[in-house]
């Protein structure tokens, strides 16, 4: 089962890391999801200051309605103009409340829309090699669960960390000033706390990056097992796919525990030594009232700004380790942003090609396997509107001439050149629009009839759609269905057959217009009746197309222009069908025996 872990991150990132001021840089570019909101930013910001200041005004409220109470009048006020002053207060910190979480909350979720807008740009973007190297689930879970824990922190935890922070020094501040002795002991404990949070957020960081890596591997799981559903009920596999999730759970609960005692711990250690040291602070204050050194109004506002001094102190401890694991969660994401990719999916370029193909002496390895060499120099030229077949026995390296056209990969030696120019110097979109694929396993997009066929050409209009329907032998079966093409095909066309979902792609290609066409055994898994419909929609698809055809049935190959035996990347043979099947001894008259 190792083979089947992720490659995306390497084990030594379970290490324990310390933040690096590069890395706090780094993870400050995240900032720039939230500039063009900055102003809405800055009004949550000045809704906070302004909720803190109010909120610091009660502990006094509560001292002077105590003395009020004792017979000890203060400030010249009685019970009554203390309670509609009390009331104008909260009416004026519910608005200044409720105004803050309506700007902090259009930062956050217009800021994280943004962000996973450019994460999912900045993936299908990126060459087809590293969705090789990477598994959906775990890229799935960057999206999701990594940009949800981000934005917890811009929606929640960042403002909250900061009220902590305004709360702090008002009520410190208040405290120096009016009672500077009790305020003096209490001050003590504070380099105690702040080690101890720097210790603890550490800590918490790397348990927390760790178990966003477990969050991954447990949606992988899900997500390979429900694409492949019919393979594992083909193989009675539940009960083996239930076991590997529930080991990848187990240990997602592990180390989740672990965090849980982290947390456990660090809020332990706030209760002793924090409200410890509260309590006799407060025994000396007692001691004071005693002596008549301060009123008890005096003492309960000392107690009052206390606890929520004692509060903000708390709170800062779990806030800041939220705030450094969600740093630790940016790398991932940060990750991504920071790769190459291979095209600008918003240059468009307008490009009309002939078709003329022509491979130079190519050479190539894949680079997950770059020892081994799967192209051993192939030559060959397609003319334009011509129609060539690629036969060979599987891993001769037939697929992959198909995927050096549409440059998915890289040369490392020779070259492709389309209509006497090399393929590197055209812009990736503009050049793959002029190639169309039909492939042996057809993908459809689980919406309706309609949309997956005009995935071809998008802006195309109703009458361009229903001729390449009919052109590929599906407009018949598409309007016996009640919705006709808004018909839902369900999740990777899964409601149509297999001959259905090829004729629907031939649809798709025939909308395209392409002036290369690639088909891909296209008819291979094929019975014979939908065999016959869909190699006369594959008729009307290929005229006066540049045609490459991979194929294992020899039939449907019989009338192309040329015919390519690869063997172990290299071609051994080539000619027509007739001549290739009267050479005695030849590799393709042997496959068509075999046949």
């Amino acid at each position: 089962m190792a083979s089947r872990e992720s490659t995306l991150e390497d084990s030594d990132e379970s290490k324990k890391k310390r933040i690096t001021k590069e890395e706090f840089l780094d993870a400050l570019k995240m900032y720039s999801y939230v500039k063009p909101y900055k102003w809405y930013l800055i009004g949550a910001f000045i809704m906070l200051f302004l909720s803190s200041l109010l909120t610091m005004v009660f502990p006094a409220i509560a001292g002077v309605l105590t003395d009020i109470a004792n017979g000890t009048p203060r400030y010249g006020l009685d019970l009554n103009n203390l309670g509609w002053a009390l009331i104008v207060i909260l009416l004026v910190q519910g608005v200044i409340s409720f105004s803050q979480v309506i700007l902090n909350a259009y930062v956050s979720e217009k800021a994280m829309a943004d962000l996973r807008m450019a994460l999912y740009e900045k993936m299908v973007s990126l060459p087809i090699f590293f969705f090789e190297e990477n598994r959906i689930g775990e890229l799935m879970s960057r999206i999701s669960s990594d940009v949800a824990q981000l934005q917890n922190v811009f929606s929640f935890t960042l403002l909250s960390f900061f009220r902590q922070i305004l709360i702090l020094i008002i009520g410190i501040t208040i405290l120096v000033i009016t009672m500077p002795v009790l305020t003096g002991y209490m001050l003590l404990t504070f380099p105690f706390i702040v080690v101890g949070a720097l210790f603890f957020g550490r800590y918490l960081r790397r348990i927390s990056k760790n178990r966003q890596k477990e969050l991954a591997k447990t949606n992988v799981v899900v997500e390979e097992s429900l694409h492949n559903i019919k393979s594992v009920k083909a193989f009675t596999n539940e009960l083996f796919e239930t076991k590997r999730y529930n080991e990848k759970i187990k240990n997602l609960v592990d180390i989740s525990l672990r965090l849980a005692r982290v947390r456990g711990g660090f809020s332990t250690f706030i209760v002793v030594l924090l409200f410890g040291g509260i309590f006799f602070i407060l025994w000396l204050g007692a001691n004071q009232v005693a002596n008549d050194q301060m009123t008890i109004g005096e003492l309960v506002s000392f107690i009052s700004y206390t606890a929520f001094i004692g509060g903000a102190i708390g709170g800062l401890g779990n806030f800041y380790s939220e705030i450094v694991s969600a740093i630790g969660g940016t790398e991932r994401i940060r990750e991504i942003l920071n790769k190459k990719s291979e095209l600008d999916i918003h240059a468009k370029q307008e490009l009309n090609l002939n078709g003329d193909i022509r491979f130079k002496n190519v050479h190539f390895s894949y680079p997950t396997r770059s020892d081994m060499e799967i192209l051993k120099g192939i030559n060959f030229t397609i003319p334009s509107g011509h129609k060539i077949a690629l036969v060979g026995q599987s891993g001769s390296g037939k697929s992959t001439i198909v995927q050096l056209l549409m440059r998915y990969y890289d040369l490392q030696d020779g070259s492709i050149e389309v209509d006497g120019q090399n393929i590197t110097e055209y812009d990736y979109s503009a050049f793959r629009n002029n190639i169309a694929i039909v492939p042996q396993e057809i993908m459809l997009f689980g919406g309706t009839l309609r949309e997956n066929i005009l995935y071809g050409k998008p802006n195309a209009s109703e009458e361009e759609m229903i001729e390449a329907a009919k052109a590929a032998n599906c407009y018949e079966f598409i309007m016996k269905f009640p919705d006709g093409f808004e018909t839902t095909v369900g999740e990777r066309g899964i409601k149509l057959s297999g001959g259905q979902k090829q004729r629907v792609a031939i649809a798709r290609a025939i909308l395209k217009n392409p002036s290369i066409l690639v088909l891909d055994e296209a008819t291979s898994a094929l019975d014979s009746e939908s065999e016959k419909l869909v190699q006369d929609a594959l008729e009307n698809l290929m005229h006066n197309r540049t045609s490459i055809i991979i194929a294992h049935r020899l039939s449907t190959i019989k009338n192309v222009d040329n015919i390519y035996v690869i063997e172990e990347g290299k071609i051994e043979e080539q000619g027509t069908h007739d001549t290739l099947i009267l050479q005695e001894n030849g590799k393709y008259a042997a496959l068509a025996k075999l046949q």
